[in-house]
């Protein structure tokens, strides 16, 4: 993926509310007619050949070219890397990110999203080439504030893609299959989608051992028997959550319990002996 004379083309990108997303390039990358920008996933490690979408460029004015990906179709959930194809059978190469606009992303939590739950944001890489990450999920528990208290934290959050029953709970489990499991009664909107829980920082403490840290998940089951639904904060325009929203670490007795979104950005609880 190497680009001539050492410098990659630089994309401006637009993200609509509904999913489509705007590509726009300089008309000098056009050296042929089958010019394209591809969209390349990352395959997790031991997984097949990265999945690939061509997009064809077409004249947008103003000496610009624009390729379009539309709603549809979905994209499976990870990273894609925007290359661009300049030829069929030619190597692509890495687009550079020019601006972003990604304000119709911002309010996205607002929004009711059905089943199942897509979501494209836009951003830039560390090294500075534009990519795209991408959530698809049956169904999704959007978490808005997260209050952390000395003994206890409260979250509010809101369901996409399906909705409470009288049966519903929220449960936090300890990571890697160690057992532990915290079960709370959800405090549920009158349009069964709306909700708070409370977590005893205790209860995490409790069921953790004190030598080791250990990372407790949250997921909601909307009722009795149901696929569980991870709970997190995905419709925005922040692709990555982990280290820009930090929350504060509460301490119960020789041990600290905070709540972190992950590289996910799914909210997690990390319980461990104090530091």
């Amino acid at each position: 993926m190497t680009t001539p004379n050492g410098t990659a083309p630089r994309a401006l990108c637009r993200a609509d509310a509904d999913g489509r997303i705007t590509f726009e390039l300089p008309a000098s990358v056009a050296g042929d007619p089958e010019v394209r920008v591809l969209l390349r996933g990352r395959p997790a490690k031991g997984e097949p050949e990265p999945e690939e979408h061509a997009l064809p460029l077409e004249p947008a004015g103003n000496g610009r070219l624009r390729a379009v990906l539309e709603p549809k179709p979905v994209l499976t959930e990870g990273r894609w890397d925007v290359l661009l194809l300049r030829a069929p059978g030619a190597g692509p190469e890495r687009l550079r990110s020019g601006p972003r606009d990604l304000r119709a992303l911002l309010d996205g939590h607002s929004r009711a999203w059905p089943a199942p739950v897509a979501v494209r944001v836009p951003y830039a890489t560390k090294d500075g080439h534009l990519a795209l990450r991408t959530w698809l999920r049956p169904a999704h528990a959007e978490t808005d504030r997260v209050d952390v208290g000395e003994r206890t934290t409260t979250v509010t959050a809101r369901l996409h893609g399906t909705e409470f029953t009288d049966d519903g709970v929220v449960r936090v489990r300890l990571r890697g299959g160690r057992g532990g499991e915290v079960t709370v009664t959800p405090v549920v909107d009158a349009d069964r989608r709306g909700f708070a829980f409370t977590v005893d920082h205790a209860e995490l403490v409790g069921a953790e051992t004190q030598d080791a840290p250990g990372y407790w998940d949250v997921y909601v089951l909307p009722e009795a028997g149901a696929a569980p639904v991870r709970a997190g904060r995905l419709l925005d325009d922040v692709a990555d959550r982990k280290h820009s929203f930090v929350h504060p670490t509460a301490r119960v007795g020789g041990a600290t319990v905070r709540p972190y979104y992950t590289v996910d950005n799914d909210l997690s609880f990390d319980v461990g002996p104090a530091r």
